[in-house]
């Protein structure tokens, strides 16, 4: 059974290896990272714990029986009981409510453990997947996400109201 654990220095090998394993995956529909990120991966990935750490993020991932990563679910940007949401899954879990499961999974983390009220999360137009797991969760779309939020992608915002 998959676990939901918080990121830990630990991990960084296994978040490398899934980044890269499901790249083109990923940039079908969301904007790539370029190769700055793999280059600059450790850096990167320090400055990550060191946020989630100082408490304006929190970052987990989503990690196999086999210590494999599943999928990466983060919540940025903590202020004031909101947060922004992100989340991707790997090529091989996707279609198979893993996403939708997990973030609502997060929704709750996010309320007992990290305090807040109010979580948003953006998607592009395009990216249909993420949009039913956002609804299935319980999101709704409350404006225009702007090309700037998406990585160049014009979208939606979308946001939940959590439960005390």
């Amino acid at each position: 059974m998959p676990e939901l654990k918080r990121l830990h220095a630990d991990h960084a090998p296994a978040v490398r290896a899934f980044e890269l394993a499901n790249r083109t995956y990923f940039a079908a529909s969301i904007s790539d990272r370029g190769d700055d990120f793999f280059d600059q991966f450790t850096d990167r990935y320090n400055a990550s714990l060191a946020e989630q750490e100082d408490g304006i993020c929190a970052f987990y991932v989503l990690v196999a029986e086999d210590g494999s990563l599943l999928g990466r679910f983060n919540l940025y940007d903590l202020e004031d009981g909101t947060a922004r949401l992100g989340y991707r899954v790997a090529q091989q879990v996707a279609g198979r409510g893993v996403a939708t499961a997990t973030v609502r999974e997060l929704c709750q983390l996010a309320a007992a453990r990290h305090g807040l009220r109010t979580l948003r999360a953006a998607t592009s137009h395009d990216n249909a997947a993420s949009q039913k797991v956002l609804a299935k969760a319980g999101f709704v779309p409350v404006g225009p996400a702007a090309p700037a939020d998406l990585g160049g992608r014009s979208g939606t915002w979308y946001q939940l109201d959590l439960q005390p």
